[in-house]
């Protein structure tokens, strides 16, 4: 079993031999030998993130045929026309940028920017200047291809470093941001519960065991408070993840914003469903190769991995930081609010790949046969 990136590796070892904190192996009491340890949260954030060699930062195209995972915006359109439907009753008339944090190759952009166009009968006045963010360099190269023939929109692309500089480009529209499949991917706090209290999941190693899981005392007081918030009691021996990044990034977000609203599209759970009796383990899987496992300390940085969204807590978080929630529903029900029904058409084709036919397989698939659509969820905040 490949292990991963050495340098990697390397990196992460020294930055645990660095670490002030110490944990005790699982079962064991507070008081036997500890160890040196990082939260998890820090682990998962230099296997996605480090500028180097980082999942997210490093190495081929990560999404689609070509990657690990596939999107939802890269198996059809029907997502892309209904947002665009959104988009232009939102809008009406008036011109706007619309930012996709997390923009991948681009795909997701430019499905929306020739959905708004058909509609419009190809008059470019009343299209979106697209803003597209993304950390991995290959994503925004291949994304500029993508979204060329719209350079008459000014199309900026940009790290998430780069766009969240206050003023700039937020300042000059009013703003749609769209996180499609964004916040699974910040690093989050594993907990759980120890002989009646809570205790975080941290991440020791050494030469002979490679990196392995060790339990430490809660590294932020946040975290405590979110599981009061949301109303989790978490049963002996339960895990957990608590995305308290996704809260700090929504907070950030409306100071840099001028007026406008975000869209958030991701899988998740209201907090009864996040942390219900099957889910003891939580929710974080690793994908390689449109492979799902649960080792996280293998593959390191050459797999993505990911927590479901726990819904309950960004609605609360938006909240607290002055969002108004305008929309929360699955995203079949969003499709459906914003025309998914329009795309089937009766047609007389022989051929079934052909554009209709794959269309309206789309179209169902979403609608009647995909289980995910109703794990999906749209969250829209608005700022005025």
């Amino acid at each position: 079993m490949k292990i991963g990136k050495k340098t990697l590796i390397d990196r992460i070892s020294d930055e645990i031999a660095g670490m002030p904190a110490e944990g005790w192996h699982p079962g064991a009491a507070r008081s036997t030998e500890r160890v040196r340890c990082m939260t998890f949260k820090q682990y998962m954030s230099l296997c996605l993130y480090d500028r180097q060699d980082g999942y997210y930062r490093s190495g081929p195209v990560r999404i689609g045929r070509k990657g690990d995972f596939y999107t939802s915006s890269a198996v059809g359109t029907v997502l892309a026309y209904c947002l665009a439907n959104y988009l232009l009753t939102y809008a009406a008339g008036r011109e706007m940028q619309l930012v996709e944090w997390g923009a991948g190759t681009g795909r997701l952009t430019m499905q929306i920017q020739e959905a708004v166009k058909a509609k419009l009968d190809h008059s470019s006045d009343s299209s979106f200047r697209p803003v597209l963010i993304d950390d991995h360099p290959g994503h925004l190269d291949e994304a500029k291809l993508a979204l060329s023939p719209y350079r008459f929109l000014s199309p900026l692309f940009l790290s998430s470093d780069e766009a969240m500089q206050t003023g700039g480009f937020w300042r000059e529209l009013p703003t749609v941001v769209l996180a499609n499949e964004l916040l699974d991917a910040f690093p989050v706090h594993r907990i759980t519960a120890e002989r009646g209290e809570l205790v975080e999941l941290g991440v020791a190693g050494n030469a002979e065991e490679g990196f392995f899981e060790v339990h430490m005392p809660l590294s932020d007081e946040r975290i405590a408070a979110a599981l009061q918030r949301d109303g989790i009691r978490l049963t002996e021996g339960q895990q957990t993840e608590i995305n308290i990044e996704a809260e700090e990034w929504l907070g950030s977000l409306r100071e840099v914003m001028g007026s406008g609203r975000v869209i958030i599209i991701d899988y998740g759970h209201e907090a009864e469903e996040y942390t219900a009796e099957h889910r003891m383990k939580g929710t974080l899987l690793c994908y390689s190769d449109h492979s799902a496992s649960d080792e996280p300390y293998l593959r390191i940085g050459e797999q993505d991995m990911t927590a479901h969204v726990p819904f309950t807590s960004i609605r609360h978080a938006a909240q607290a930081a002055g969002w108004e929630i305008v929309y929360y529903g699955t995203q079949k029900q969003f499709l459906v609010d914003y025309g998914a029904f329009e795309l089937l058409q009766n047609h007389t084709e022989a051929d079934p790949f052909g554009p209709k036919a794959r269309m309206n397989r789309a179209v169902r698939q979403l609608l009647l046969s995909d289980s995910m659509s109703e794990t999906f969820k749209v969250l829209i905040l608005d700022k005025r």
